[in-house]
């Protein structure tokens, strides 16, 4: 397990052309802690949550996971992302996904796993088949099962309650205390009350700034609305 911080960014900015949809942020998450990030549609939860997964490069400033640079081989072997949408190869089934992302980061005992989440989130039926071609909450459920199927110390979510029904909703919530149990770090970009409230720490966005960063017992709503 990594240790000391697992999560580090210093001025880390994001502009797209003449909009800035991330202002300067210094961010430090410490190994095994479970964060809350919260804020409405264009507060900047999405971009930084991409700049920390590698898929967007920064303005300014830097950002590292696991004391890797962000997008760098060994930081995405640390880290594991589930995306708020989803994507899949149009060509392998939900199994065939779960094999090739496990095997892909080394992890040989996958079998077992793979079948527990299959299970979990009731895809039994729908194991063999293509994940590109389910509703929006199978997809939902197929990319949850690939985000836990391999090994990371670091879990990185984007709103991912959206078109899940109770009892994925529960399995997720399940999965995430599991993981702070097991000692890794989890940050959840949410709405979802009950992940905020079980979040040892909340930082909330607005208009790319943090506005709060602490304990999740205070009134969030009033920090996003800037009430």
């Amino acid at each position: 397990m990594t240790t000391g911080p697992t999560i580090e960014t210093t001025g880390l900015a994001r502009d797209y052309g003449d909009v800035t949809a991330l202002h300067p942020i210094d961010l430090t998450v410490p190994a095994g802690q479970r964060l809350a990030l919260v804020g409405h549609n264009g507060s900047g939860k999405t971009t930084l949550i991409r700049l920390l997964s590698g898929l967007l490069d920064p303005t300014a400033g830097t950002a590292k996971v696991g004391r890797h640079v962000a997008g760098s081989i060994e930081a995405r072997a640390t880290l594991s992302y589930l995306a708020d949408q989803p994507i899949f190869y149009d060509d392998l089934s939900v199994r065939e996904h779960l094999e090739y992302v496990a095997r892909l980061h080394g992890r040989e005992d996958w079998t077992e796993m793979a079948d527990d989440l299959i299970e979990r989130f009731a895809l039994g039926d729908r194991a063999d088949h293509l994940p590109s071609t389910f509703s929006r909450g199978l997809k939902q459920k197929a990319a949850i099962c690939l985000a836990f199927v391999r090994p990371f110390d670091v879990l990185v979510v984007d709103e991912p309650f959206v078109g899940l029904d109770s009892n994925g909703r529960d399995e997720l919530l399940a999965l995430f205390d599991d993981a702070h149990q097991l000692g890794k770090t989890v940050l959840v970009a949410t709405h979802e009350l009950t992940t905020v409230a079980a979040s040892e720490r909340v930082v909330a966005l607005r208009d790319g700034h943090v506005v709060y960063d602490g304990s999740p017992d205070t009134d969030l709503g009033a920090l996003v609305e800037g009430s």
